[in-house]
């Protein structure tokens, strides 16, 4: 399990995180939500080992991920950023093998191959393979880089033997609609090989239907946490993200869908 345990983080007199919780098991998405300024992506920089926090801790197997080496913590966890820049020409297919580097060593040049292009069919990019990475556009290039994180995990392997985890920062943030439930059902189908994937999103809709746990965040607190649901009621969305909002059910799927009013 990947664990957040009451963390804390100050800048000056500003509290970004006031002892934030939460975790993430094998074989789950847990969705992330909160208005702008809530700490999401610095909750997910501790947890991606990237930032260090100023009180509590983040575990990974029971060990603090400051005792892990950056390549035993790179076979484990793969980070998709809200931005990913990349000035260098290289071409599509390349960019995703870059997330096979941890693996060097380990695995072969075909087999690095074969999981690339695995992954790339699941982003649906595998007709970019060849293209120049700075010629995309920015939906593009997301899901190349979504195809990156999922190579190092070696999806659709990725939950045999040691547990691995995908940490997204608002992967669907510049993507079209159709390509935003395309990149949230491949995290479950992520989660359903057995890897632990977490997700910021803004869309509470989006995160209704696909995640099994949610967990809001407010003011660097943990505000709600729970099956959708629970968490995504009328007082709550008001409360937190200053909106008035009636939440019906989903006509097909039951889940809770939120509609501003």
């Amino acid at each position: 399990m990947l664990r957040a345990e009451a963390i804390g983080i100050t800048y000056g007199r500003a509290e970004v995180l006031r002892g934030a919780s939460l975790a993430v098991a094998p074989g789950e998405v847990v969705a992330v939500l909160g208005p702008n300024g809530a700490g999401k992506s610095t909750l997910l920089a501790v947890l991606a080992g990237t930032l260090r926090p100023h009180r509590g801790a983040a575990v990974l197997e029971g060990r603090a991920l400051a005792g892990w080496t950056p390549r035993a913590l790179a076979l484990r966890r793969a980070v998709l950023p809200q931005h990913s820049e990349l000035a260098f020409g290289f071409d599509v297919l390349e960019v995703v093998l870059l997330g096979r580097s941890p693996h060097a060593g380990t695995a072969s040049r075909r087999e690095d191959l074969a999981i690339a292009e695995t992954c790339l069919a699941e982003a649906e990019v595998a007709q970019l393979a060849g293209r120049d990475y700075t010629t995309l556009s920015g939906g593009e290039r997301q899901r190349v880089q979504l195809a990156r994180v999922l190579a190092q995990v070696g999806f659709p392997r990725g939950g045999e033997g040691e547990a691995r985890y995908l940490l997204l920062d608002e992967p669907t943030a510049s993507l079209d609609p159709a390509h935003q439930h395309a990149t949230l059902r491949t995290a479950r189908r992520a989660a359903a090989s057995g890897v632990g994937v977490l997700a910021i999103l803004h869309d509470l809709n989006l995160a209704a239907m696909y995640a099994d746990r949610l967990v809001v965040l407010s003011r660097g607190e943990v505000a709600a946490a729970g099956a959708a649901e629970a968490v995504l009621t009328e007082d709550l969305v008001r409360d937190v993200f200053a909106l008035p909002v009636h939440v019906t059910r989903h006509p097909t799927r039951g889940c809770p869908q939120v509609v501003a009013v």
